[in-house]
Order: C-alpha cells, then structure tokens, then sequence
C-alpha cells in the first residue's frame, strides 16, 4: 500500500473519529437537555404541588374557623371553661372546711358537688329527651339546694379565715359562695340558650303543630283526656291521633264536627234570628222612608202634648188611604155639613138693611178607615214564649219518614248527623239515631 493510500485511510479515520465525537456530543447534550427538561418539570411540578397544599391549608383553617369559632361554640366553650373555674375555686374550700372538721369526712365535698353536676346534666338529658316539665323542674330544685348548701359552707369558710380584717373576710366570702352559684347558673342558662336554640331551629309546620296541640289540650281539657284514653285503650297504630279526637269531641260534645258545641249552636240560632228581624226591619223602613215607622208598639215612645194629635191624625189618614181608598171617598161624597148662615152684626147699626151671606160649598169629611186589609206587621221585638206558636213535636217515625224523603239521592258518605239535624230540623241526639237507621237500611238494602 502506497504512502497517498495510508494518508488517506488516517484522513478517513480521523474524520470518522471526530464525526462519532461529534455524534456522542450531539447525544450527550440532547441527554443533558432531557435531564434538565425533567428537572425543571419536576421542580414546577414540587412549586405548584407546595401552593396548593399552601391554598388547601389556608382554605382548611379558615374553614376550621368558620365553623370552630362561631359564637355559638364560642359561648358554649366559654361556658364550660367558665363552669370548670367554678368547680375548682369552690370545691378546695369546702375541701378544706370538711377536712379540718374530720379528714374522715373528705369524700363529703366531692359527693356534694357532683350531685349538683349530676342533676345538672340530667337536666340537659331531660331537655334532650323533651321529658316533663315536672322532671326538669325537679332536677333543678335538686341542682339549687346542692349549689346553695355548697355555697353557706364557702361562705362559712371564707368569713373565718384568720390572718384578714373583717372586710376581707366578708369578701371573701361572698366570692366563695358567688363563685360556686356562679357555675350551675351559667350551665343552666346554657341548657335554657341550646334548648330556645334547638326550637328556633325546627321548620315552621313542626313548630306550628306543636303550638296547636299545646293550644287544643290546653282549652279542652276534657275531650283531650277522653282521646286520651281511646288512643291508650286502641291496639298500637290502630287510631290516628286526629281520628281519636273526632271520636272524643262527639263522644264529650254531641257534635260529629270538631268545635261545635251545644252552647254555639245555640247562640248562631239566636243570631241568625236577630239579624234576619234587623234586616226585615231595616228593609221596610227603607221602603217606608222613616226609620221608625214599622216599629213594634212596644218599641215605640209614647208622644204626649201638643204633637200626640198630629201624629194620631197623620197616622190615621195614612191608614185610610192604604186600607180603603174607594169607601173613603164614597164616605166624603155623601158627608156634606150643612152650616147655618152667618149674620154679621155691626155696632150701633141695623141688621135689616144687610145683605145675606151665601153658604160656602162644605168640604168632604175625612173618612177614617175601619178596618185595615194589610196583613198583619211582623213583629221585630222579641216575642215571650207564652206567645209563640207551639210547633208539634213529631214523633222518630215522622222524623223517619222525613229524612228518608229528604235524603233519597244523598249519598251514604254524606249522612251525617249535622247534616240531617240542619235539614230535618231536629236535636243532635235524634239526628245521631236517625244517621244509624238510615245507614242500617242502606246496608241492609246493599246486602239484599
């Protein structure tokens, strides 16, 4: 091989040596760019995660303390806080009290204050459970004479202390005795916050039933106990609460209505009447035109004096003309007076020498009429019973026989006692008995 061919070949090595450096450069770089690629995503990717960690947190507290620091934890968390200072500024002085007397006597302060704890928190139960007034009364007659004995033995303590003047006893005292009062008092104004707290909460329709049960136990006492006894006397869920009460209110009050009573049935009779003689009597005195001619005789004031005679006179005319027109003008045709001439004398002259005074035509009589073809007035006073008109008493046939007439296309639904009372015209009682024999035959006749 010649020396141009081993020039040449070296030439070619070279290149290709520098052309694979070249080459791995190229790759090394291309790696080096990759690593830093994901180098710098993965430093975005740790940026971005930290904000958001950074924003969750962020959210997370200020959540935490919408609903941690509320002021309804706030005072219910205070109030604790508060009834725990109490417990541990009363309870060593009364500690102290009993075990100077005996040390014997140390579980005494811890038992004395516990029980008021105790029934304090069975009054919170009671509320929660919304037991009888009665039973939260009673734990807290127990809490007061707890808390009230547990303060007469601060107070005790406190006034007795040596080493103070006499002003800093009685101060301490008193501190003693309100601090340990100061703890059930708090607690139960708490218990009274949640309890007004919880009411306000529930939806209007359980707020307004409870406030109409309350209503209707408290104004019938004694329908609310005869449902009572239905519902404790029914098999369980057998009678709804209403349906018990139905049956009650008939059972106490005679009507199949709730709130129909004997009372009111009879004061809407005797209003009804008193509007429809109002209304009657207003009516003709507007067709009369004097508010006061149609009147009753009872209702109308005696007029004596000079103004009797018109009135009896205007009364009278009035009479004439609407009872008799025709008599009375045949009575004025033939009721001529007949007059004697008058004679004028003068003073200190003959009479002779005058002349005749010519008769006036006389003017007809006013007939008076006899007897008035009106019916007669109805009377708008209240008539006494002796007066009345008696309506027979019709015996349960006819009411019977009625009621069959009347209720011929009713149907069964719609037999009921009001109904048949308001359209026979009969009491509640026979109402009640003509509604079962109605529906008696109606079933009867179903069978058949």
């Amino acid at each position: 091989m010649s020396a141009v061919d081993y020039r040449a070949e070296a030439r070619a090595d070279k290149a290709a040596v520098a052309e694979q450096r070249r080459q791995d450069a190229a790759a090394a770089e291309e790696r080096r760019a990759a690593r830093q690629l994901a180098e710098d995503e993965r430093a975005a990717r740790l940026t971005a995660q930290q904000a958001a960690d950074k924003a969750r947190r962020k959210v997370e507290k200020a959540a935490w303390r919408r609903e941690k620091l509320t002021p309804q934890n706030v005072y219910r968390t205070g109030t604790l806080s508060l009834v725990v200072a109490s417990g541990l500024a009363s309870l060593p002085a009364q500690v102290m009290h009993f075990v100077e007397i005996s040390p014997m006597l140390l579980p005494l302060p811890l038992a004395l204050e516990g029980a008021a704890w105790v029934m304090a928190a069975g009054v919170a139960f009671a509320d929660a459970r919304q037991l009888a007034a009665r039973v939260r009364w009673l734990l807290r007659t127990f809490v007061v004479a707890a808390a009230s004995f547990a303060a007469s033995i601060n107070y005790g303590y406190g006034t007795h202390l040596g080493g103070l003047t006499p002003v800093q006893q009685t101060t301490a005292g008193v501190g003693l005795a309100a601090v340990t009062l100061l703890g059930p008092l708090l607690f139960e104004i708490r218990q009274w916050v949640s309890t007004l707290a919880a009411d306000e909460g529930e939806t209007p329709d359980a707020r307004a039933r409870r406030r109409h049960a309350r209503l209707r136990r408290r104004h019938h006492r004694s329908v609310a106990k005869t449902a009572g006894r239905l519902l404790s006397a029914a098999p369980v869920d057998s009678l709804t609460e209403e349906k018990a009460w139905e049956m009650a209110w008939e059972i106490e009050q005679g009507a199949d209505e709730p709130g129909m009573t004997p009372d009111l049935v009879a004061r809407r009779v005797t209003r009804t009447a008193a509007y429809q003689a109002a209304e009657h009597t207003t009516r003709n005195s507007k067709k009369k035109g004097w508010f006061g001619r149609k009147r009753s005789t009872s209702d109308l004031r005696e007029t004596s004096g000079p103004f009797r005679a018109p009135v009896e006179a205007e009364s009278a005319a009035e009479h004439a003309s609407a009872s008799a027109p025709a008599e009375a003008e045949q009575v004025g045709r033939s009721a001529v007076v007949n007059l004697p001439k008058p004679v004028p004398v003068g003073f200190l002259k003959s009479t002779l020498t005058l002349k005749p005074v010519t008769a006036r035509p006389a003017r007809p009589a006013r007939a008076l009429a006899a007897e008035s073809t009106r019916p007669a007035r109805r009377v708008t006073h209240r008539v006494p019973d002796s007066a009345r008109t008696r309506r027979p008493t019709r015996t349960l046939d006819q009411l019977l026989a009625e009621a069959r007439t009347k209720t011929a296309d009713w149907s069964t639904a719609g037999l009921t006692a009001e109904a048949i009372r308001r359209t026979v015209g009969t009491g509640a009682a026979r109402a009640r008995q003509i509604r079962d024999t109605l529906h008696a035959e109606r079933s009867e006749g179903t069978a058949a």
